[in-house]
Order: structure tokens, then sequence, then C-alpha cells
């Protein structure tokens, strides 16, 4: 019903930086916040940033100054703008979203399937 397609992901060397970007699809009701979360090997999954509908943010220390999220309302698509990368962000990015869909009381999560970014020294 609801899809997240993440782009945007690859190998970059350290200060480099990518932009990647998900975009939802389907019977969409009302997007509340989307966000990015990665998870590197051997570590728990982390949040990195997160936009709400009404333009709230919150990033992850690690990141804060370098990494900046944003969206595109009309399109349904949030992006992370990363900066001044390192080997520390080497992770796989996923897209996540609290939304509800048509014709649902409720919001759930919704989870993309991941895109790798790995920085090079």
């Amino acid at each position: 019903q609801v899809q997240l397609v993440e782009s945007g992901g690859g190998l970059v060397q350290s200060g480099g930086s990518l932009r990647l970007s998900c975009a939802a699809s389907g019977s969409i009701g009302r997007i509340n916040a989307m966000a990015w979360y990665r998870q590197a090997p051997g570590k728990a999954r982390e949040l990195v940033a997160r936009l709400t509908t009404g333009g709230t943010t919150n990033y992850a220390d690690s990141v804060k100054g370098r990494f900046t999220i944003s969206r595109d309302s009309a399109k349904n698509t949030v992006y992370l703008q990363m900066n001044s990368l390192n080997s520390e962000d080497t992770a796989v990015y996923s897209c996540y979203a609290d939304l509800r869909i048509i014709g649902s009381l409720y919001s759930r999560a919704f989870w993309g399937q991941g895109t790798q970014v790995t920085v090079s020294t």
C-alpha cells in the first residue's frame, strides 16, 4: 500500500558529500514525520535525522552541522544532504515514515529497503 524508495547512496571519499532521497508512494493519507536511520556493521541502528510535518528537525549529535534533512511535500520526498563525510558515517541508511494510510484511523511506521553509504579514507 505504501512504498518508500531510497536513492543516492554510494562510495565517497572522506570529506566528500552525498545526497540521499526517499520518495513515499501509495495510499498516503497523511505523513506525520519522515526520518533517516543508519546502521553500521556491528552497531545498533541509530536515528540520523528526523523532520516532522510541522517542520521540526532533530539530528544525531554526530551529524549536527554536517547533515541537513529537508523535504518536498508535493512529492512526498525527504532528502538527506550529507557533507564532510568521514569513515564513521559508513552505514546502511534507511528511510522511515510515520504516516496514515488513506482510510485508516491510525498512523504506523514504514521503512525503506536501505541504501549503502561507504566513506573511504
